[in-house]
């Protein structure tokens, strides 16, 4: 842990190396092949270059030709850019710096050398680089000649470590006025002595000086005294044990120190003299970890009345009393993270009121720490605690929460509470109601198995998170479950609940309206109800993949698709990869016009109905890869692609034809606000065999511009086949009508009618009677008392021509009928004299005649089917008024009369 005011003063260091190591970040999945040039900067970096390029724009301020062979810097190769302003030439092989480099380079700012093999550093060098700003000469092999810093006035930043210098000592007067941070770290001098830092005598700017891993052994009395204006030191790693870190203290006592980091310094123990020498000064940040410390005594902090930042993680305390943190009254944060390891034979104690010396104290890392038990009187006295983190520990006292668990911290006001990975197996009503101010609460990676009806969360009305992934059991919900944390903004349940946890009648979430963020991943979830947002207005992020919520959206399911997110309309967020989705309702994504970013990936989608994301104006991050997309239509994406910052939709079996990729790969090649992440890499074709394993890059857009002949071909062939298969079901079951009226269209067209003798002769009999053998009979007694002086009927067995033959009496008799008359009965279909002779005569009349001169009287029912096999007649060719049924009824009888009369007495002219 580092204070805010540390890390200010250390940011000196990450500014200057952003500066040395240049604005370029290289991928190293892409090998350079050429310097890369933007805005002014040029990267030359990897390219295994021997001289600086000669061919780069003039007018660049930045250059980086680090990790190359080069192995020097001459003028004459610089000369081309004199308005640089940065220059990174690390990790090569250069040797010496050049006396004419700054004259060549006037303006030069910012000079990296690290990782080279420069050796000799004499006076005139850097005469003429007055306005560098930071020099790093790092793991060179330096020897300085003379001053060659003095004229270095502007330099802030300066980096000599891993030179094994034998000495700090970098000049003999007083120079570098402008230094901030300097660094001497992994160098191999073994003494400061009075005099070392006499040459930044007049350094008033120093605040950072970095002696990590410097072997020291002994501290010349007033080593500091010529820098006594340092507000950070760093001796990280350097092994000087308890005596030497007390004289350093000592050495220190006086001067404007700040920030003091002693990590890895062996410093086994802590005495309470150790710090003695820190009483005079204004320590507010003291790093201690990773020591191997065992021991404390009592009262060690008690000089360092002003610490604010205490760090002693990664040690093998042993134990905390009431006075281990005795006087450290201003303290603020204290880092203990696996400070307390766990022995062979014993474990380590954290004392009842332990740290109630630390009343100011806000913040307090116990991570990974063996504690032994957590008691009532734990955490008592730390009455301004804000944060407290105690994850990732096996404390018998967490395994089942209850109030009294945590009721040291009833007078605490904390906000932030870390239970993550506690083992902790039950949630007992009121666990939490000491914590009143409580609003982040993390509880992931526990063994948590119960049902949660509300009880648990007691108290926290102002916990805003509620963290409780990857629980190793399950946890079950119920419609209480959140009743009691009506202000909760986040909720985390992924890979933590029952697969039926959330198929309830009423949902868990109701109560939440201020809800914004849910996570419910990784669960197996496949039955939930549409109410399950119900109530979650704010709602803005909302994570669900890794389920198996395939069938809720499928057309079939039973009751239709669940539309679940229809009570979420300010979703901003959605996941849904991983679920096995094959479909997207039409409305499932219904009225999110404020949804951002929306992950379907890794499904099984093959097809989007057209105006499934017309809602979706909103859009800026699209995820769609691993699914089953074959065609990307504007029907589909012209909505959600009109915004979008980036687009993933790799690694999906892409049909390269016109129809189906077109409108996209124009879309690609013309999108300048859009990034799509290896486009030409993971957009693959998979169908027709010419673009096969292509990147749909490589699809010709131009082939499709003569598409328009062959659309025409394609609408002229088809309506063809679709006009023979309508012909030919209309001939399979209507050609009978249209043989029908052909013939009489040819007889009347080729003047085969009759009408002049149809309109003028006089008929012997109005109508020919042809009738089976069986039904004579019937016509006897049903027909013959029907004839009078108006009404004559032609009976073959009665009014046959004498002197005739049968067929010519019959042919005869026909022409000197108006009408013919069939008295349909299944005896005459089987009749194969009327079948063969009359019918064909009766046919030619109703061809010359009209539809009226054929009368059918059916005696039975007899199908059409039949009628026309045997009599080539069907009842459509007739008009209805010439077909008549015998009534079944005798009372109808009449009225078949009166019918059959009216049909003789009709005239065969072609009126209708």
């Amino acid at each position: 842990m580092m204070c805010a005011h540390h890390a200010r003063l250390l940011s000196w260091i990450l500014v200057t190396c952003c500066v040395l190591t240049g604005p370029y970040h290289c991928d190293a999945s892409e090998k350079k092949t050429s310097c890369y040039v933007e805005d002014g900067r040029a990267d030359c970096s990897r390219l295994r270059l021997s001289a600086i390029p000669s061919d780069l724009p003039r007018n660049i301020t930045s250059l980086d030709v680090s990790h190359n062979i080069l192995r020097g810097i001459t003028p004459p190769s610089l000369s081309p850019y004199p308005g640089l302003l940065h220059l990174d030439a690390g990790y090569n092989s250069i040797t010496k710096v050049d006396a004419g480099l700054c004259q060549t380079l006037p303006l030069l700012q910012t000079l990296n050398l690290e990782h080279n093999q420069v050796h000799l550093l004499k006076t005139g060098d850097m005469s003429h680089c007055t306005r560098l700003t930071s020099l790093d000469l790092a793991s060179n092999r330096l020897k300085l000649q003379g001053e060659p810093f003095s004229s270095l006035q502007n330099l802030t930043f300066l980096d000599v470590s891993k030179n094994k210098l034998q000495s700090p000592k970098l000049g003999s007067q007083p120079q570098l006025p402008s230094l901030v941070n300097f660094s001497l770290a992994f160098n191999e001098f073994t003494t400061l002595k009075k005099d070392d830092f006499s040459f930044l005598d007049h350094s008033s700017s120093l605040q950072v000086l970095n002696l990590s891993s410097v072997p020291l052994k002994t501290l010349e009395p007033g080593c500091f005294q010529a820098i006594s204006g340092l507000r950070t030191l760093i001796m990280d790693g350097g092994n000087l044990g308890t005596l030497m870190v007390s004289k350093l203290c000592s050495e220190l006592s006086g001067t404007a120190i700040d920030a003091l980091s002693l990590r890895k310094m062996n410093l086994v123990m802590v005495t309470n003299k150790t710090f003695t020498g820190l009483q005079k000064t204004n320590l507010t940040f003291l790093d201690l970890s990773s020591n191997a410390m065992g021991q404390i005594e009592e009262g060690s902090f008690q000089w360092l009345s002003n610490l604010q930042t205490l760090n002693l993680s990664h040690n093998n305390i042993k134990h905390l009393t009431n006075r281990t943190f005795q006087g450290l009254s201003r303290l603020k944060k204290l880092a203990l993270t696996e400070a307390l390891v766990k022995g062979r034979t014993s474990s380590p104690v954290i004392d009842d009121f332990a740290f109630q010396p630390l009343g100011m104290l806000e913040s307090l890392m116990l991570q990974r720490t063996a504690i032994r038990e957590i008691g009532e009187h734990t955490f008592a006295g730390l009455k301004s605690l804000k944060k407290l983190d105690i994850s990732w520990i096996n404390c018998p006292s967490l395994r089942n929460i209850t109030n009294k668990t945590l009721a040291s911290l009833a007078d605490s006001p904390v906000r932030w509470l870390n239970l993550i990975n506690t083992n902790i197996a039950q949630i007992n009503p009121g666990s939490f109601s000491a914590l009143r101010n409580l609003t982040v609460l993390l509880l992931d990676y526990n063994h948590i198995k119960q049902t949660l009806t509300g009880r648990e969360f007691e108290g926290l009305d102002q916990v805003q998170e509620i963290h409780m992934s990857n629980n190793f059991q399950s946890i079950d919900l119920s419609s209480s479950s959140f009743v009691n944390v009506p202000n909760l903004r986040v909720l985390t349940l992924g890979r933590s609940l029952k697969a039926l946890a959330l198929n309830l009648d009423h949902s868990p979430f109701k109560p939440l309206t201020n809800l914004s963020v849910l996570d419910l991943s990784n669960n197996n979830v496949a039955n939930i109800k549409d109410n399950l947002l119900e109530g979650l207005a704010n709602l803005k992020v909302l994570k669900l993949q890794h389920n198996n919520l395939a069938r809720l959206w499928k057309s079939a399911n039973l009751g239709g698709p669940v539309l679940f997110l229809k009570d979420a309309q300010r979703l901003e967020s959605l996941q849904m990869d991983y679920n096995g989705l094959d479909e997207i309702p039409l409305k499932a994504l219904k009225g999110l016009t404020h949804l951002r970013e929306l992950s379907l990936s890794n499904n099984l989608i093959n097809s989007l109905k057209d105006s499934v994301f017309d809602d979706l104006k909103s859009l800026q991050v699209l995820r769609f890869e691993k699914n089953s997309i074959t065609s990307v239509r504007p029907e589909v994406f012209r909505t959600p692609m009109s915004n979008l910052t980036q687009l993933i939709m790799g690694r999906n079996p892409f049909d390269c034809t016109c129809e189906s990729i077109l409108w996209f790969v124009t879309w690609l090649n013309t999108t300048n606000t859009t990034s799509v992440p290896n486009v030409r890499d993971e957009y693959v074709c998979n169908t027709p065999r010419a673009y096969f394993n292509h990147s749909i890059m490589d699809f010709d857009p131009l082939s499709c511009k003569d598409m328009t002949p062959f659309q025409t071909l394609y609408i002229v062939s088809s309506t063809a086949v679709i006009m023979l298969i309508v012909t030919a079901l209309t001939v399979r079951f209507h050609g009978w009508r249209i043989h029908f009226y052909w013939n009489i269209m040819i007889n009347r067209t080729l003047g085969f009618s009759d009408a002049k003798v149809d309109e003028g002769r006089e008929y012997e009999y109005d109508a020919y009677v042809i009738r089976a053998e069986e039904d004579s009979s019937w016509v006897e007694r049903r027909l013959v008392p029907l004839e009078n002086e108006k009404c004559q009927f032609c009976l073959e067995d009665r009014d046959s021509v004498a002197g005739m033959s049968q067929v010519e009496s019959i042919v005869t008799n026909m022409k000197k009928s108006r009408k013919i008359m069939f008295v349909v009965t299944e005896s005459l279909l089987k009749d194969p004299w009327c079948r063969r002779f009359k019918v064909y005569h009766a046919l030619q009349q109703v061809i010359e005649e009209s539809r009226d001169s054929v009368i059918l009287v059916f005696l039975q029912d007899v199908h059409d089917h039949k009628l026309f096999h045997s009599l080539f007649l069907r009842r459509g060719m007739l008009r209805p008024r010439c077909i008549l049924d015998w009534p079944v009824h005798k009372e109808r009888i009449a009225a078949f009369h009166q019918k059959l009369l009216i049909a003789l007495g009709l005239t065969n002219r072609l009126k209708d």
